[in-house]
C-alpha cells in the first residue's frame, strides 16, 4: 500500500510541474503577486425583461429623440440672406458703361488650381473655399471690408447683401451717370466656412453661398458617407459647443428639425461605428460584435448575429444585457430575459440594445458540472491505472 502511494504521490508531482517543462507558451506566474481586496462584494439589482419594461424603454426612446438643438440665426431657409465679407470676389456690372464692369468673358481663380470664366461661375452657386489667387477682373473685399469702385471710392460692403451694396453703388453713381443701372454679384464665396470632417468621401472646408446650408446637404457636398460611417450620431461643434444631431431620422422619418442650417464657423463631424457596437458574448455559438442597424439593434439581432444560442450549453433563463459600463464601469445595469417565458421571443425582439451594450448568455447548471468532471477525469483515469499496474 504504502508503495502505491509512493508511485501516486511522484505521478501527481511529475503532471503538475509538466507545466514548466511541456512545450508551448505559458506564464510563469511565480513572479507575480496579487494583493487581496478588502472591497466588499457588490451587489447589483437585475431588472427582468417584461413587457412593462419595454413599453417603459419605448417611452424613454421617444423622449431621448429631443436632443438639443444649436441656436439658429434663421428660422426657416426662406429667410437666410447671404452677407458679404472679407475675401469675397464680386462682379459689378454698370449698364451701357464696358470700363466700369467686371469683363464678362474674363477667367478668374476659383481659389483652387483651376480658372473659369464668369458665366461658368454663375452657374456654380458653391465654390470651394480654397487658397489660390485673387481674381484679377472682379472686386475683392478688402480685409477691412472695404472695395474701391471707379466715381465712388472706397465703400464698406462686408455686412451688406449683394442688393443693398448695389443700391450703394448706384447711389454713388448718380452725380456722374444719369439713372445708373447696377447690378452685383458675388463671382467667388471665399470670406465664410464650414469644416466637414470625419467618414465622408471627401473631407474639407465647405464655402457658405447665397443658397442656405444644411447638415444633409454638406454631408452630400462632400461625397457622401462611408460605409462606415455612423450619422445617427453626427457632431456638430458651434460656437465652442457640442450638438450630437441624427442625419438618419431625416432621410428615413423626415424629421427636419435634424438638418440645421448650417453657419460661419461650424465643424462638422461623421464619426465611425467604433462607439456603436454591441458584443455578444457566452454561451453563443460566435461570440462576436456586431454594430447597430441604423441606430438600433434588439436582443434577438444581437443573438441572431451570434448564430444564436447553444442547444446543450446555454441556460435560456439567463440571457443577460449588461449597460453604462463605458461611462461607470463600477454601476451597471443589468437586465435579464427569460426565454423560456411565452412571450420572450417576442420580448426579443422589442427590447432595444444601446451602443456599448454586452449580451450575456449564462451557463447551465449541468453543463458547469460536465466541464468539471472533463477536467478532473484525466487525473482520475490516471491514478486508476497506476493502480492497476503497481498491482
Amino acid at each position: 500500500m504504502s508503495k502505491l502511494n509512493l508511485m501516486s504521490a511522484l505521478a501527481l508531482s511529475v503532471f503538475v510541474s509538466a507545466c514548466a517543462t511541456a512545450p508551448g507558451n505559458y506564464l510563469d506566474s511565480s513572479s507575480l503577486k496579487e494583493q487581496p481586496s478588502n472591497q466588499p462584494q457588490k451587489q447589483y439589482d437585475v431588472h427582468l425583461i417584461d413587457s412593462q419594461l419595454v413599453m417603459r424603454q419605448a417611452q424613454e426612446a421617444v423622449a431621448a429623440q429631443q436632443r438639443e438643438l444649436p441656436p439658429a440665426k434663421y428660422t426657416s431657409p426662406t429667410d437666410y440672406v447671404y452677407h458679404l465679407a472679407p475675401q469675397d470676389i464680386l462682379g459689378v456690372t454698370v449698364y451701357d458703361h464696358p470700363e466700369l464692369s467686371t469683363p464678362q468673358g474674363s477667367t478668374f481663380s476659383t481659389g483652387g488650381n483651376t480658372t473659369q470664366t464668369v458665366g461658368q461661375a454663375l452657374t456654380q452657386p458653391y465654390t470651394n473655399a480654397l487658397s489660390g489667387q485673387s481674381d484679377p477682373y472682379g472686386q475683392t473685399i478688402a480685409k477691412d471690408g472695404t472695395i474701391y469702385f471707379p466715381f465712388v471710392g472706397r465703400v464698406m460692403a462686408a455686412g451688406k447683401t449683394p442688393g443693398q451694396l448695389r443700391d450703394q453703388l448706384a447711389s454713388g453713381l448718380g452725380p456722374y451717370i444719369k439713372n445708373p443701372q447696377v447690378d452685383v454679384r458675388v463671382l467667388a464665396y471665399r470670406s465664410q466656412k464650414i469644416q466637414v470632417t470625419g467618414d465622408v468621401k471627401t473631407p474639407g472646408p465647405l464655402s457658405m453661398s447665397d443658397v442656405p446650408l444644411t447638415l444633409v446637404d454638406a454631408i452630400t457636398r462632400s461625397g457622401g458617407s462611408t460605409d462606415n460611417a455612423d450619422i445617427n450620431r453626427v457632431r456638430l461643434t458651434r460656437n465652442g459647443k457640442l450638438y450630437v444631431l441624427d442625419a438618419n431620422r431625416m432621410l428615413d422619418s423626415g424629421d427636419a428639425t435634424q438638418n440645421v442650417m448650417l453657419q460661419d464657423g461650424d465643424i462638422v463631424n461623421v464619426p465611425d461605428r467604433s462607439d456603436s457596437r454591441v458584443f455578444v458574448m457566452g454561451e453563443v455559438k460566435t461570440p462576436t460584435q456586431t454594430g447597430m442597424i441604423r441606430g438600433k439593434l434588439t436582443i434577438a439581432d444581437a443573438l441572431t448575429t451570434a448564430g444564436g444560442i447553444l442547444d446543450t450549453d446555454a441556460n435560456p433563463r439567463q440571457i443577460f444585457v449588461m449597460r453604462n459600463m463605458k461611462d461607470n464601469p463600477g454601476e451597471p445595469e443589468i437586465y435579464r430575459l427569460d426565454m423560456t417565458k411565452p412571450d420572450a421571443i417576442m420580448l426579443s425582439s422589442q427590447f432595444q440594445l444601446k451602443p456599448m451594450d454586452v449580451v450575456y448568455v449564462g451557463t447551465a447548471a449541468s453543463t458547469t458540472f460536465n466541464r468539471l468532471l472533463q477536467q478532473i477525469l484525466p487525473t482520475v483515469q490516471t491514478v486508476f491505472y497506476l493502480k492497476q499496474i503497481t498491482r
